[in-house]
């Protein structure tokens, strides 16, 4: 089955646990494009990243930190033969420039690259700012999109907004307010929701107790050209292309209560198809089938 798969209640866990808040955004310029580039580090020493130049796709990147110096790449399955798309050399997190190396794979060059901190937007201060921006690394094949980001004073950052933008002409042709919560460098899912057969997207909306995560999902109207708030509700949803599904698992009280729900879409609505309920039974030492409450 082609899921789309939401790989969130992962992410989440491993932001929560070993993020090191060091998330920024960077602007300026590779060669002779501008550039802009957007980083979360963690406390293992890995990374990730994400970064636009020109006309090119927004681009989601891995990478490594160790003595002061750090390495993105574009992940893949044969690590052995993954170009270095960026390496910089005497990296400092805490400063307001870095300065590396980036490889083009279009052309296959290396220009130098000259970053300017514009932003941090990972910590808890006493700093108060708002309508900030940071690229989104997916994109559709003629869009791309960009969180309006927000923060107050002894909070984290949150996600205020998000806008589309036109690839070709960097036109807005959509913002919509929003208010969410700041997963990481990487909020925004595409994939065909409904069913219809264009591409939609989706925001992280929200984490809960466990790995129960929400999101919020725009779909495309071919009339109008512009995406509507779906009114799709529930707990860690996955979409099955295949067979027009949509798929929800809710659990609680410490993972001894599991409950999934399948679903079909008429007229862009979510309607229920089947309901299942399982809670941990000590007595035979697994779970069984329970009534939903």
């Amino acid at each position: 089955m082609r899921l789309i798969k939401r790989m969130i209640q992962t992410s989440m866990l491993l932001f929560l646990s070993i993020s090191l808040g060091a998330q920024s955004s960077y602007s300026g310029v590779a060669g002779n494009q501008k550039m802009e580039f957007i980083m979360d580090l963690y406390s293992d020493g890995t990374a990730i990243a994400a970064y636009s130049s020109g006309s090119m796709d927004p681009v989601l990147l891995h990478g490594k930190t160790k003595k002061k110096k750090a390495f993105f790449f574009i992940e893949g399955k044969d690590r052995g033969k993954m170009p270095v798309i960026f390496s910089f050399k005497k990296f400092d997190a805490n400063s307001t420039a870095i300065a590396g190396k980036w490889l083009d794979v279009a052309t296959n060059h290396r220009y130098t690259v000259q970053l300017s901190k514009d932003f941090d937007f990972g910590n808890i201060d006493d700093q108060q700012w708002s309508n900030k921006e940071i690229i989104q690394p997916v994109s559709l094949k003629e869009k791309y999109f960009k969180l309006r980001l927000s923060k107050d004073p002894g909070e984290y950052a949150s996600v205020t907004g998000v806008k589309v933008l036109d690839k070709k002409s960097n036109e807005l042709l959509q913002e919509i307010n929003l208010d969410c919560q700041l997963l990481s460098i990487n909020n925004l899912s595409v994939g065909d929701f409904n069913f219809d057969g264009y591409e939609d997207f989706s925001v992280f909306e929200q984490s809960y107790s466990g790995p129960n995560t929400s999101s919020l999902y725009f779909l495309f109207d071919p009339d109008t050209g512009l995406y509507g708030d779906s009114g799709y509700s529930g707990i860690s949803l996955e979409f099955d292309l295949d067979r027009k599904r949509i798929y929800e698992h809710d659990q609680c009280c410490a993972g001894l209560r599991h409950t999934n729900a399948e679903y079909q879409v008429v007229d862009n609505r979510m309607v229920l198809l089947k309901k299942t309920c399982f809670e941990y039974d000590e007595a035979i030492s697994d779970y069984k089938e329970v009534d939903c409450h």
